[in-house]
């Protein structure tokens, strides 16, 4: 098993049953995610050491975090606990043409207002094999993009493979800001994870005609900026999912990927959603998962590719899908049969 580390924020989520619309609702359904908890969480279901890190408040709803990451085998061995507070989202699914909306309530949260030295970084890195975060965490505030690279910096002395997740979120900076900080990180990344809208807000690359809205999709314009990106930050693998949006509902997913010799284009799946946050980080977790067990980049991405697609079918910000279901999923079974 491959010991594999993540940091950033879990959050409460509380989300309206069904399709309910906020203003209709009398209450909530309650679950726990965050992008790099929600990588961590599928790792560990393909049977590696995911560790989490993170701080949390020293009370029931922090700990009502931690066990959710228990619950399904990752280390928390490296949360900190203290601060005063756990990040919520409050979530509002979409249907057809009505588009989900997601309104934050994370501000000073105990990972937010975390220093650099509430971790050790040197012990939390020993013999490990990988690093993932994204560019959530760093967004949260100024002492989290001081946490996350000196995090960055001890990876590297225990040379640590590091992946990203470019994960722009508009309401927690902007465009400006975001390049600022993230196009400093880069020099600590191998591969770099994102897809459209990531790639031009946070590192200002944009792929051709591409519509992040419409879906529309111009393939020569990906390798082109694959290119310009990797020869600007020496990446060894850039990767990025593709979202088709026909609606709320139905969406077509694939990705495509540069190893710096060859571009590739995965296999497309029509998915109806029952829950796509979380979607991107399956698809990370997933190709993370296929390079530490030494697929090649192509086969890689297609394990990342149809196990967001099956998460797409999950409620919650979890994957929680096996590696045989995904393996399933890639010999071509897509009926959605019983299984008896």
């Amino acid at each position: 098993m491959k010991k594999i580390v993540t940091l950033g924020e879990i959050m409460l989520r509380l989300s309206t049953p069904g399709f309910e619309r906020f203003v209709q609702s009398d209450s909530f359904d309650v679950v726990y995610g965050g992008g790099e908890a929600n990588v961590a969480v599928s790792l560990a279901n393909y049977g590696h050491d995911a560790y989490f890190v993170s701080k949390l408040p020293k009370n029931e709803i922090g700990q009502a975090a931690v066990n959710s990451l228990r619950r399904f085998g990752v280390h928390t061995d490296y949360i900190v606990r203290g601060g005063d507070r756990v990040g919520i989202y409050y979530l509002e699914s979409g249907a057809s043409m009505r588009p989900s909306k997601v309104i934050y309530d994370r501000a000073h949260s105990s990972i937010a207002e975390a220093d650099a030295s509430d971790f050790d970084f040197d012990e939390i890195f020993k013999d490990a094999d990988w690093f993932h975060f994204s560019g959530i965490t760093p967004a949260l505030s100024e002492k989290a993009a001081v946490m996350t690279e000196e995090a960055l910096r001890a990876a590297k002395r225990h040379n640590v493979t590091v992946s990203v997740d470019l994960n722009y979120r508009k309401k927690l900076w902007t465009p400006e800001r975001a390049k600022e900080v993230m196009s400093n990180l880069m020099q600590y990344v191998d591969v770099c994870i994102g897809n459209e809208e990531d790639a031009e807000k946070v590192l200002g690359f944009k792929p051709g005609k591409t519509d992040v809205t419409s879906g529309d999709l111009e393939l020569a314009g990906y390798k082109d900026i694959f290119e310009q990106m990797m020869k600007k930050f020496g990446f060894k693998y850039v990767i990025s999912s593709l979202r088709e949006s026909y609606s709320a509902s139905d969406n077509g997913w694939s990705a495509c990927a540069y190893d710096g010799k060859e571009f590739y284009h995965s296999r497309k799946y029509d998915i109806r959603i029952v829950d796509r946050v979380g979607g991107g980080d399956s698809f990370a977790a997933g190709v993370i998962h296929g390079l530490l067990e030494g697929k090649d980049f192509k086969d890689a991405l297609e394990f990342g590719v149809a196990a967001s697609a099956l998460k797409h079918t999950v409620l919650g910000d979890f994957n929680m899908v096996t590696k045989d279901e995904v393996e399933t999923l890639l010999k071509g079974d897509a009926s959605g049969r019983v299984q008896r």
